[in-house]
């Protein structure tokens, strides 16, 4: 068997390892450790390679950020940031139709502002927003789905650990793709409102109004959020002006959103140790699938295969749209039976190469940019896509009166709005790459 053979036998044996259950972590080490000797026939050479590997990954200074950010979410969760943002866009919007709904997705869009998770945005919001939802009537699908879809918001707008996983394995700048993921984001937002909108306008029953607040308790529930603006413009502005790093710009926003916590009096030394124990556990959790991808795609790149199936798609003429609509598909297909962050690290570094020789009009730093965003659009469907949507999963658990059913129906035209935001910016890419451009130009 050829190396080449042996690298595409490789795939369907991890799909059955993730089908069995394995983690994906160990399946991919598995693999890639197997293949690896395959390839070399050299055990001890094998070993050498997995341990330089190793060494090469983790002493790479940008990972840092990862933990801090993941800290910086544990401390948001604590804070109260997450009820006082809900209450806010509660105020103004709770009056309209599907407004509680909508305020529901507004405050996840301002949590993941500080959270960069999408999990821990659907399971905080979810505590917040599920007990107002049924108290004014909204049926389970609606409600599960509209939150489950909120959460995704959080791995979009910036500052996020996908974005920086992706910009690490594509060597594109962190700051530029926390710019580029901004107006997605939004649209991501305004999507799930007109979404809800139509469902509610579809079903005129299926949810009460609360009644319209007067402007001064507006204000009031809107003076409640600073926290969260001063954080974002402190972390986000302060790596535009080039006061920080990103990297020093989260350890700011963790250490930020501790004092929020600790002036909450919410904070204390049992939570504190939760947070860090839980921090550091789910970085332990990201940092072997980072090794387990990494010891999986040093494999591929032993076997030559993302260098000959670059040189193939070239030679044979395909347009170059045709395959972005192919990898994006398969993206979508993907995210039903893997979960986001294992999507990122296998498949990256195996299709950007492939994808950046193809010619779509642009530079290759603003494909890099551009190709990110529609990427994680796609991986952020996943979430909320059958049988493997972990924020269905999350948000379904949480309410228990709802049956896992009506949670992927009140999913659907949440995934709707998506495919459209997904074609809308593969085909106008000065939409995502706009305020890139503006803020280079300044």
């Amino acid at each position: 068997m050829s190396n080449i053979e042996l690298a595409l036998w490789s795939f369907p044996v991890l799909l059955l390892f993730v089908f069995l259950r394995m983690p994906i972590a160990l399946a991919m080490i598995g693999v890639g450790v197997g293949g690896t000797w395959l390839v070399i026939g050299n055990p001890m050479m094998t070993l050498n390679q997995i341990k330089t590997l190793t060494y090469g990954t983790f002493s790479n200074y940008s990972f840092s950020i990862i933990p801090l950010f993941l800290l910086m979410g544990q401390f948001a969760t604590l804070s109260g940031m997450s009820a006082a943002l809900f209450r806010a866009a509660e105020s103004f919007l709770g009056h309209r139709k599907g407004g509680v709904a909508m305020s529901a997705v507004g405050a996840c869009a301002g949590f993941g502002a500080i959270c960069g998770s999408s999990l821990a945005t659907a399971a905080t919001m979810g505590q917040v927003a599920l007990p107002e939802l049924r108290r004014y009537g909204y049926p389970g699908s609606l409600s599960t789905g509209a939150l489950a879809a909120g959460g995704t918001l959080g791995i979009l707008i910036p500052p996020s650990v996908i974005l920086v996983i992706y910009a690490i394995l594509a060597e594109q700048n962190i700051e530029k793709l926390f710019v580029a993921a901004l107006i997605p984001g939004i649209l991501a937002a305004i999507g799930y409102m007109i979404a809800i909108s139509v469902w509610v306008r579809v079903s005129p029953n299926s949810a009460a109004v609360r009644d319209r607040q007067p402007w001064s308790e507006r204000l009031v529930a809107l003076g409640k959020v600073w926290p969260v603006l001063t954080i974002f413009i402190v972390v986000v502005g302060g790596i535009y002006a080039g006061i920080f790093t990103p990297t020093e710009a989260a350890a700011v926003g963790a250490a930020g959103t501790g004092i929020a916590a600790l002036a909450a009096g919410e904070m204390n030394w049992s939570r504190l140790k939760q947070s860090v124990l839980s921090t550091a556990s789910a970085t332990g959790m990201i940092f072997l699938i980072i090794l387990g991808a990494g010891i999986y795609n040093n494999f591929l790149s032993l076997t030559q295969l993302p260098q000959t199936a670059s040189v193939w798609i070239g030679d044979q003429g395909f347009s170059p749209w045709l395959i972005l609509t192919v990898v994006l598909i398969m993206y979508l297909l993907f995210g039903c039976v893997m979960d986001s962050l294992s999507m990122i690290l296998l498949t990256v570094p195996i299709i950007f190469p492939i994808m950046s020789v193809l010619d779509f009009g642009m530079s290759a730093n603003d494909f890099g940019l551009w190709f990110g965003i529609l990427v994680l659009i796609v991986v952020e469907v996943g979430l909320i896509t059958p049988p493997v949507g972990m924020n269905l999963f999350i948000i379904n658990s949480m309410a228990k009166d709802t049956p896992i059913g009506q949670t992927y129906k009140g999913a659907l035209p949440f995934v709707l709005t998506d495919m459209i935001r997904v074609v809308i910016l593969a085909s106008f890419p000065a939409i995502t790459l706009w305020l890139v451009w503006v803020i280079d130009a300044l």
